[in-house]
């Protein structure tokens, strides 16, 4: 008699089935852990309905991965061994994902392999893989790399739809199916010319997700507030950064709460009840002639300028905060296309993505935040006089309106 199919419903696909296998893996604690670790992190302060999880997520980067490998003509060992991989990429992350990384020594994927090859998970997974090939996959490389982590990859296909779903932002609505099917795997994915569109499709989406979502000025001070506060317990020995793996959101959150750091309570206190610094100063990177000036300048000195900022103005130097949007990387630009046999960049192909990639520096900006009461005093505040800023553009506005002309 032959295995008996599961299947889990999923909000985003439907019907999403598995072998007795993938239910082990699943069955196992440290994929469990992922039930209670968010997605998004902090965003549903944001969006309410942005608390889905890196579980699911998992499960639709490997139902994607499936699609993806059968179109591309793997054999069936090669569409398990990329089932398995998709479903593991993200079991590395730590407490309210990305948020945590930004304090963490070491990136998820590293926690991934440590998961996948020094825990009880590798002597699961041994029973029928070489773990090493797992964290390969994983880590993009090797021949079937780049379908779970590369440019067009499935991992980012699936966090699209689920994020913009679960947030009830349109944009991230991508027609995955027209995408899948113009794939070939080569030198990497390679995307036949039919698929541009699709890939033009995703392109925007992210465009439009991250100023929206991700990087959603909200979004950027309740991360930093967090992140500020996790420091202080991985410098105070409160939390151990090397167990990262171990912890859930609510772990962390607890450890918080209940923390001798008077200041990681009070954090804590405030992500609960909402109690967000504002904004006192804003500047868009496009305004600067060379927006990727602003990435050069080290932490040290947002910090110092932030302690300066503190003195003049009598604040508490923990509750000033500066913020630069994260770099808008859009790796996916690089994606090559296959016309009548050559390859071609997608943006050389494309005039749309071409005019994405000018355009990405018109959503990250620099912004100062300070708590509430304080705004008052910050009427007249001059941030170049704390930061070295990049020079300004006066000509940039009539460029940037004739690039938006061409778009459209």
């Amino acid at each position: 008699m032959g295995e008996k199919k599961k299947f889990i419903r999923d909000s985003v696909y439907g019907d999403i089935n598995l072998n007795d296998f993938e239910v082990r893996i699943m069955d196992m604690p440290q994929f469990q852990r992922l039930r209670r670790i968010k997605q998004l992190g902090l965003i549903s302060l944001i969006y309410p309905g942005a608390t889905h999880t890196r579980f699911e997520h998992c499960i639709g980067t490997m139902h994607l991965g499936s699609k993806l490998s059968e179109e591309l003509g793997l054999d069936d060992d090669e569409i398990e061994l990329i089932r398995t991989s998709a479903l593991l990429h993200d079991i590395g992350h730590g407490p309210f994902s990305h948020v945590s990384e930004g304090v963490l020594s070491v990136p998820h994927e590293k926690l991934s392999k440590f998961v996948i090859t020094q825990t009880s998970m590798k002597d699961l997974l041994e029973e029928k893989f070489d773990v090493k090939e797992i964290v390969s996959i994983i880590n993009g490389k090797g021949r079937l790399g780049p379908i779970v982590s590369g440019e067009l990859d499935v991992d980012r296909m699936d966090y699209l739809l689920r994020d913009s779903h679960n947030t009830g932002v349109s944009y991230g609505i991508i027609d995955y199916e027209r995408l899948i099917s113009n794939l070939t795997l080569d030198d990497g994915l390679i995307l036949d010319i039919k698929g541009v569109q699709a890939a033009e499709g995703a392109l925007v989406s992210r465009y439009f997700m991250y100023p929206s979502v991700y990087q959603h000025h909200t979004t950027r001070i309740v991360n930093t507030m967090f992140r500020r506060a996790l420091k202080k317990t991985f410098d105070e020995g409160i939390i151990d950064e090397r167990e990262m793996y171990k912890y859930d959101d609510s772990d962390i959150t607890s450890k918080f709460r209940h923390c001798e750091n008077e200041f990681v309570r009070d954090i804590m206190h405030r992500l609960d009840n909402r109690i967000v610094p504002k904004r006192v100063k804003t500047i868009r990177l496009d305004n600067f002639k060379f927006p990727e000036k602003m990435y050069k300048v080290k932490p040290e000195e947002l910090r110092k300028a932030e302690e300066e900022i503190a003195e003049d103005y009598g604040l508490d130097k923990d509750y000033v905060f500066i913020n630069i949007a994260e770099y808008p990387r859009f790796d996916e630009m690089k994606t090559q296309v296959s016309v009548d046999g050559k390859l071609y960049p997608l943006t050389e192909i494309s005039n749309i993505i071409g005019a994405l990639s000018k355009a990405r520096f018109n959503i990250p900006d620099i912004s100062v935040y300070v708590p509430e009461e304080e705004k008052a005093k910050f009427m007249k505040f001059k941030l170049e006089n704390y930061v070295d800023l990049p020079e300004i553009d006066r000509e940039k506005f009539h460029g940037i309106h004739y690039d938006q002309i061409k778009l459209f």
